[in-house]
């Protein structure tokens, strides 16, 4: 069965032509079994097609930034890669923390040269004062989860090597203005599902038993010290309807993410035979063992089908971490606004929610 979800539009990548024939891989695919329109196509045979509705550029950032981005191969056998963003520092002492950022789309589609993450990473670098590590991890389904979280955990490692100096002079030009003690785990919708997740295999890895989580963690990634998770419209999902996404259901929201598209999304994503109960979907599922184990913000949209999702999560999280004396969650709305809508939304309201968030990031980065 053909099943065809719709997504709120994106502007098109002008380069992009579509075939002529709209059924010429119909014919040697076999049926398109999974699509959301405009975005991906997922054959019978697995073929997988995503139109460039987004461009991808290359590192250039405006001058006036005062920004400066490269790319940066992680492990050249699976494809991982990074770019990164540094700012101009002042004085040759003045270290500036590392957000390793992983970026949205379902886990199905976006990339790290994305248009829209490099002009709104590039910005956050300036306006933030930090470095910016945005890893371009694999997609789902040519490689299902958890290959994206098994990718960020590589990512942090690769870290701790250029921390240790055993990678080289090569990354100089950016490690040299890092300060590794002051890390975050940062992403929006689904890249926030991979930081979330991500910090959640870091603690996983421990023996059991009772133990301070934090010195466990910190000596499997020493010398690196990660001082907290920053959560954009995080992509969780879960069988039971909360309100917002009953709401628009029936109602077409002003957001880049629909009902729809999110269980498409969830299908290619989860393993085979899961429902959208599963825990890297549905954390709430086992609220109990939800926990903070470093300072954690978490930014919600109004008007995001997640909104509700979102908020009962940084509930449980704020409950268990205070029951158990673990660190604060803070938890952000940004009113009017929609899913992604400061990489997606060019509209002067989202311009200006863009500028609040960016103060937020800056001011919880410098707290902790």
């Amino acid at each position: 069965m053909r099943a065809k979800r719709s997504m709120a539009a994106i502007t098109l990548d002008p380069s992009f032509n579509p075939k002529t024939n709209p059924h010429e891989h119909d014919q040697q695919h076999g049926n398109v079994i999974e699509e959301i329109e405009g975005l991906i196509k997922v054959y019978k045979d697995g073929h997988v097609e995503r139109p460039h509705i987004v461009p991808c550029v290359t590192t250039a950032v405006a001058p006036e930034l005062g920004v400066t981005s490269r790319d940066v191969v992680i492990d050249k056998f699976t494809n991982i890669w990074s770019r990164f963003y540094v700012p101009k520092c002042h004085g040759n002492d003045n270290k500036l923390p590392l957000l390793v950022y992983f970026h949205g789309g379902g886990f199905c589609v976006g990339s790290a040269a994305w248009s829209c993450y490099h002009e709104f990473l590039a910005k956050l670098a300036a306006k933030a004062g930090c470095l910016i590590m945005s890893v371009n991890y694999r997609l789902v389904p040519e490689h299902p989860l958890p290959a994206a979280y098994e990718d960020g955990l590589k990512a942090l490692l690769w870290l701790k090597q250029q921390a240790l100096g055993q990678r080289g002079a090569n990354n100089k030009w950016w490690s040299r203005q890092c300060d590794f003690s002051r890390i975050f785990l940062m992403g929006d919708s689904a890249g926030a599902n991979i930081a979330y997740n991500v910090g959640t295999r870091l603690c996983n890895i421990i023996s059991d038993g009772p133990c301070d989580e934090q010195m466990i963690i910190s000596s499997l990634i020493q010398p690196l010290t990660i001082k907290g998770t920053i959560l954009l419209q995080p992509f969780f999902g879960g069988e039971a309807r909360t309100s917002s996404e009953k709401y628009y259901m029936v109602k077409q929201p002003r957001s880049a993410l629909s009902l729809a598209a999110s269980d498409t999304y969830w299908r290619l994503a989860l393993p085979c035979g899961a429902n959208r109960d599963h825990p890297w979907c549905n954390p709430l599922k086992s609220a109990s063992s939800l926990r903070a184990v470093w300072a954690t913000m978490v930014c919600i949209s109004e008007m995001d089908i997640l909104k509700d999702r979102n908020l009962e999560f940084c509930c449980a999280l704020d409950h268990n971490s205070n029951r158990a004396g673990k660190m604060k969650v803070e938890c952000v709305v940004y009113k009017g606004v929609g899913h992604a809508f400061q990489v997606l939304d060019k509209s002067q309201l989202s311009k200006t929610r863009s500028h609040e968030m960016i103060t937020h990031i800056k001011a919880f980065v410098n707290y902790n």
